[in-house]
């Protein structure tokens, strides 16, 4: 069971990104995903997730709507779309899941499974 964090980069202010995140050797797609980001100094914080059944929950660091998380079945992914990005967005970003019937959740102390983290940089 791996998963795969991808898609950091440098974006400018205003801007938006894409992240996916990819599992190999099991379904992600059948399991509770979550992203969380951790900026320097700071704890690591969730910002959405979805569910099993594909119904998406954001928390308070996805700043009213600019982000949007989704699954893409075929592709085993789930993707986080970031628009309208300011400085303050940079972090580094993770993907986790568990195999366990997982409800969302941004207690990160829940998910067992973690991608290594893509860094992305907002210039202002």
């Amino acid at each position: 069971v791996q998963l795969q964090a991808s898609g950091g980069g440098l974006v400018q202010a205003g801007g938006s990104h894409r992240l996916s995140c990819t599992g190999s050797g099991f379904t992600l797609t059948n399991y509770a995903v979550a992203w969380f980001r951790q900026a320097p100094g700071m704890k690591r914080v969730g910002i959405a997730c979805i569910s099993s059944a594909g119904r998406a929950t954001y928390y308070p660091d996805s700043r009213e709507d600019r982000f949007t998380i989704s699954r893409d079945n075929a592709k085993n992914t789930v993707d986080l779309r970031m628009k309208s990005l300011e400085p303050e967005d940079t972090a580094v970003y993770y993907c986790a899941t568990d195999l366990r019937p997982l409800t969302c959740t941004d207690y990160d102390g829940l998910y067992g499974y973690w991608g290594q983290g893509t860094q992305v940089t907002v210039s202002s």
